[in-house]
């Protein structure tokens, strides 16, 4: 059983970073990362769907409130959270779901790992940046958008991943 106070600081971390940081940026129109997403890539592998979809509702609905974007980051981030089994399931193999343990490059290996996180991140991104436009009008500058604060999410996620697992120790 994985202690709950670690993901507690993640995703205070996570929300605190998103809200105060990265959404006060203005670096370009064509990079908002969002980086809240690593809270539901970095939850234990064999967490149940049904509290992975919750934390996944509880980071959406946090970032829509703080972000004033009523229901856009949920409906982003809730589909991935549904999607994060089979895309696992899909890269790591199903003995890898079955062994546990929290997702990591000594976990899923270091070509999985970034295939796992690139894919999440991609698909929130996609979700988000689509809603967000709702036009076929600028799908180049959605399109940029989309690739922009992806590489740049990743990144953080990447970052993220590693402080995390090195600060804590948990089964791996």
């Amino acid at each position: 059983m994985y202690r709950t106070f670690p993901y507690i600081v993640l995703f205070v971390v996570v929300a605190l970073l998103q809200v105060f940081l990265l959404n006060n940026l203005t670096i370009s129109v064509y990079l908002n990362p969002l980086v809240y997403i690593a809270f539901i890539i970095l939850l234990p592998i064999e967490t149940p769907p049904v509290v992975v979809l919750f934390c996944a509702l509880l980071t959406g609905v946090t970032m829509d409130w703080t972000m004033g974007v009523p229901g856009l980051n949920t409906l982003a981030t809730l589909p991935a959270a549904m999607l994060r089994r089979p895309i696992l399931a899909s890269i790591a193999g199903k003995e890898t779901l079955r062994e546990g343990g929290v997702p990591s490059v000594e976990r899923l290996g270091r070509n999985v790992f970034p295939r796992y996180v690139i894919a999440m991140v991609l698909i929130q991104h996609f979700l988000f940046f689509a809603f967000e436009s709702l036009s076929w009008a600028h799908i180049l500058h959605t399109f940029l958008r989309l690739v922009a604060s992806s590489a740049v999410t990743i990144a953080f996620v990447w970052l993220l991943a590693r402080f995390f697992l090195s600060k804590f120790t948990m089964r791996k």
